[in-house]
Parts: C-alpha cells; structure tokens; sequence
C-alpha cells in the first residue's frame, strides 16, 4: 500500500482501479485471471510480445532506409529490450504466481523499468523513459485489440491519474464512469480544480510524481476531502473509507433535509447564499441544495467543450436553460474569462511561449481585443434576460477606463438588437468583478458606475500575492487568510455600502467555512458558493449571530500573520458549530 499526499480540491471518497491518462490512452480491463486460463494467457503474452517485434523491426527498416542507419539504431534498442528473456520471463512469472492479466503484468514491469531509468542520476538515461513507456503502450495496444476504451468513450468505472488534465479535458470527464482523479501537479484554485467540484468528482492535484509507482487497474481510493491518494489499499484501509463515505452521505440527507430553511442569522439578518456554476445541468445541483440563485456563471465552458466557436443561438441556449431552472431565482452571467489555463483549440495564441497567461491577454481584455466574440455573447445574454432575473458580470476589469470601454460595447450590442427587431431586456444590472488589486483600490469610484461587485477571492488572492494558484511550489503561500486580503476585501464592501450597491464574494473562500463567519462579519450579505457547500455555508449561518461574527472579523484583523488567523478561524468555527461536522471532514 503507497499513500500519496496533495491537495485536496474537490471533496468526497472514491475507490476504483486506475487509468492512467497520458500513459495509456485505454484502461486495463482485468487485473486477475483464473489459474485454468494462465497457460493460455502466456500464449496470448507470447503472441502479442512477436506481434511488437515484427512493427519494431519494420519500424527500424524504414527509418534505417529513409532517415539513415543512426534513426534506425533508436528502433533496434526497442527491438532488443522487448525481445529480451528476461522481460519476458518477468512478466510471465507475475501471470503464473499471482494470476495476474497479462495486460496487468506487463503494465507492472514496464513501469518498475520506467521508474529505475527515472531514477539513475544519469539525464540522457532518464529522458529513455519515454522509451519504456512507448514500448508498453505498444504492447497494452496488441493484447487489448479491439477493446481498447478511450477516456472520451469509457464503460465502465474508473479513477483517473494523469501528471495534469486541462480545463477542457475535466470539462469532458464523463462523471457516470469516473469515478475520481488525482494529478502530479496543480493548485487548489486551478480552473482544472474549479471544475472537478462543479462535477462533484473526488480529487485531489498537487501530488508529485507517482505514475510510475502505479499500473493500469490497480485499485486506487481518491480522498478529496483529506488530500490523499492510496495506491493498492489493503482491506482494512478499505473498510475504513467505505465507512467514511456512509457517514459523510449520511451527514448530506441530514443538511439536504433543511434545505428549505432560509439562510439567516440567529439575531435574523438575512444572508443570501448563491451557487457558482459552470453547466446549466448545475442549475437544478443549487436549487436541490436550496440556493437563493445562481451568482457566478461561468461561460466559457461553452468554448470549452467544443471544437468550433459556439455562435449566439448555442450561447442563448445555454442561458435560457439556465434562466429556466432558476425559476425566477437572480442570475449573474460572467463575461468570457478566457484566457490563462482555460484556452480553447482555436486561442492557442493566447498562451504563447514565453509568457505569462496569468498576466497577459484573459477575460475582459481578451473580449475588447476581439469585439465579434464580445457582441455575441452580450445579444445572447439581453435576449435570455427577457425570461428571467438576469445580470451580466465583467471579469477581471483593472481599470475604469476598461468598465467604461465595456459599458461602451453593450450600448452597441443593445442599438444591434433593436435595428434586428429581436425580444430583449435592456434593463439588467451590470457589475464587475473586484479580482485585481488595482480594482480593489478604487472601489470607490468604480461605485459610482457599476451596479454592484463581485469580489473573486481566487484571483484577487493570486494577484495580490504574486502567487500562480496553480503551481504546488508555492501553494502554501496562496492564502485566503492572509491580512492583506482581508484588508482589501473590507476596503471593497466598504465602498459598496458608501453607495449602497451589493456586493458578493463569489471565489473559493465563499465556499471555506471557516471564511463565513469572518465574511459576514466584514459586512459581507451575499456569498456564491460550490453547489456541494451550499448546505454547510447555509448551516453555518443559522448557528451564527451578527455581533459575534463582527467580533471575529475585528479579531482577525489583528493578526498579522495568514497561518494565525486561519487557525483563529479554525478555531472559532468549532466553537460555533461544535456538532455539525465530522471531525474527518474539511474545514
């Protein structure tokens, strides 16, 4: 049994054999096979190994011919190792002595070599993994024929680990057949990360190299709510997380039956609670869970999930879906936050190499540059807010001049609307979102322009910090604790209430509860939270009383240090809520 430690972004305990993304674009159907069927296994092995040194050595003749004798030689040295007797001769023992499938058992060696080469203190030696790695797939293809199973075609349950998925390639993840995943590399407010919650899948980033201790079909527990990863379990620890998940789904019925329950204070001081959504299928996760609305759709997912630039109809689709299922509840759509880790195929240049995404062209910036894309989704967004409570959110404005250039192309979006004669809602509130530095600093005289803030902790926290959320490098300085984000936020609902526009806090601190009482306490009355975390937030708040969450807000602006005042929050959430929570469960 190996456990690996990361970090936990997506709560929830899953077990179920791996696939290796990257490494095997196909899972291994079994691990074990019957001692009746060894014999004919090892000839299947046998079959599948000559199969490899024929392509091998047709491999070497044409490169040898076309690209010279030294190409070739790269071919040869694959040839030889997998002709070799005593590659054989391993993974024919695992199938003998410990039943395993021949996929199983190949996967086993391959990757023991991969990790040796790895780890010879010898660069040149160590890029030859690749090689090792080549070879098995090579092989896993011939044994698995046919039934090779991509991860866009999956059939049955799996987890999957990879050194990193993409935004796009989470977005795919089919959730009836994955079961989890876990990644080498990654931060807990990656949009990768972001993602896994909105799918509800189990996960856990940030975990350091550990492909290579690990074949295709073993079984592997994904613990999203500790940050850990258990390779091979045994049955005790096993029987451990299958107890944990009953507890944890037991303690959900609990909150799930409350739902209804309006999400006020004790002393009877009203605190909407929204939810953050990236599909519209999650319109009806947030009303399950008793949501007040939706107050962060993320759009760009639309890009994401296809090939082709979505036209206006598919965007108006998706909004009058969402529009729909929040049944007159408010809805704030964002603009387009593409850009940094989230880059369809077709913005590849967003991302050139050298630079920094973080810092370059994303989000509003990306939509001034390119106005077709901009004016699409603005005359989609006004024709669904015929149907509905619907605001439009500007992501990551720095300056007025890019609010008043922003409000400029809306002005034109609505005179293009009237001119085609189509049904739309020129009334809808207009906000921005407070997630630089620069915004929070002039927040009051973005006050006097916008209709209300939406402060995203997970940027502002990034920017403020000079901290890449995604790197696990510098995790531990990404703090939502940390003094000068408090300050900032403060800075930020003060100037709201001055003009008495509302302001919410949409990022990942709105969904850590130990942050509620703190926000509330800071003047916060609207927080957008995951749709898993909706229950807790609003838990929270009903054990909770104005003056006492003031008085926790005071106190931690004292503390000039991030890790202290995570630890007073800490602290005075249990005092809080002494019984609400599992002691397994996050905080």
């Amino acid at each position: 049994m190996l456990v690996k430690r990361g970090i936990a972004v997506s709560p929830g305990v899953n077990f179920g054999p791996a696939l290796i993304l990257g490494a095997e674009d196909f899972r291994i159907p079994r691990q074990f096979v019957s001692v009746n069927a060894i014999d004919t296994e090892i000839a299947r092995l046998k079959s599948a190994l000559d199969a490899v040194c024929e392509e091998i050595a047709v491999n070497e003749k044409l490169a040898s011919d076309k690209l010279g004798e030294q190409y070739g030689a790269i071919f040869a040295a694959h040839l030889q190792m997998v002709s070799s007797p005593r590659l054989r001769e391993e993974i024919e023992t695992l199938i003998r002595e410990k039943c395993y499938s021949p996929e199983h058992a190949s996967s086993r060696v391959f990757r023991r070599y991969t990790k040796l080469v790895q780890h010879l203190g010898d660069n040149y030696l160590a890029e030859r993994a690749s090689d090792i790695i080549d070879l098995e797939k090579r092989l896993l293809k011939q044994l698995l024929g046919e039934k090779r199973e991509e991860l866009s075609n999956l059939t049955t349950p799996i987890i999957v680990l990879a050194n990193n998925l993409t935004p796009s390639e989470t977005a795919g993840l089919a959730k009836e057949f994955v079961l989890g995943f876990a990644t080498e590399v990654g931060g807990r407010t990656s949009h990768t990360s972001i993602l896994a919650g909105a799918l509800e899948i189990p996960a856990v980033v940030g975990l350091g190299e550990f492909l290579s201790d690990i074949s295709g079909g073993d079984m592997v527990i994904v613990d999203g709510n500790n940050g850990e990863v258990i390779i091979d379990p045994d049955e005790e620890t096993l029987a451990k997380y299958k107890d944990t998940g009953e507890r944890q789904r037991s303690m959900a019925a609990r909150l799930a039956s409350r739902r209804k329950i309006r999400s006020e204070t004790k002393d009877g001081t009203r605190i909407h609670v929204m939810g953050n959504i990236e599909f519209p299928n999650e319109v009806e996760h947030c009303a399950e869970r008793g949501a007040d609305g939706i107050g962060l759709y993320r759009t760009e997912f639309l890009y994401l999930q296809s090939n082709t630039e979505p036209t206006e109809e598919v965007h108006y689709d998706a909004y009058c879906k969402v529009v729909q299922a929040a049944q007159n509840r408010p809805i704030v759509i964002r603009t387009l936050d593409l850009g940094a880790d989230k880059i369809p195929r077709g913005y590849r240049h967003l991302a050139k190499e050298g630079m920094n995404p973080a810092l370059g062209l994303r989000s509003v910036r990306l939509s001034l540059r390119d106005l077709p894309l901009f004016k699409t989704q603005l005359r989609a967004i006004f024709r669904a807010a015929v149907h509905g409570d619907v605001r439009i959110m500007f992501p990551l404005i720095s300056t007025l001049l890019e609010w008043r250039q922003a409000k400029m192309i809306v002005g034109d979006v609505l005179e293009d609307l009237e001119e085609r004669g189509v049904e739309f809602n020129p009334n809808i509130p207009i906000g921005m979102m407070v997630e630089v530095p620069a915004a929070a600093l002039l927040a009051e005289e973005f006050a006097e322009e916008v209709d209300f803030f939406s402060i995203g902790t997970n940027d502002l926290i990034q920017y403020t910090l000079a901290v890449d959320r995604s790197d696990p490098a510098v995790s531990p300085l990404y703090n939502s604790s940390d003094p000068s984000i408090l300050r900032l936020i403060k800075m930020v609902v003060e100037a709201a209430h001055k003009k008495n526009i509302p302001v919410t806090v949409c990022g990942q601190m709105s969904s850590d509860l130990k942050s509620i009482p703190l926000l509330a306490g800071l003047g916060i009355r609207q927080i957008s939270a995951t749709p898993l975390a909706i229950p807790e937030v609003k838990e929270v708040i009903r054990h909770l009383t104005i003056a006492r969450a003031e008085e926790i807000a005071a106190h931690a602006m004292t503390i000039d240090v991030a890790r202290d005042v995570e630890s007073y929050l800490r602290g005075e959430l249990y005092k809080i809520c002494p019984d609400l929570f599992d002691e397994e469960l996050p905080l």
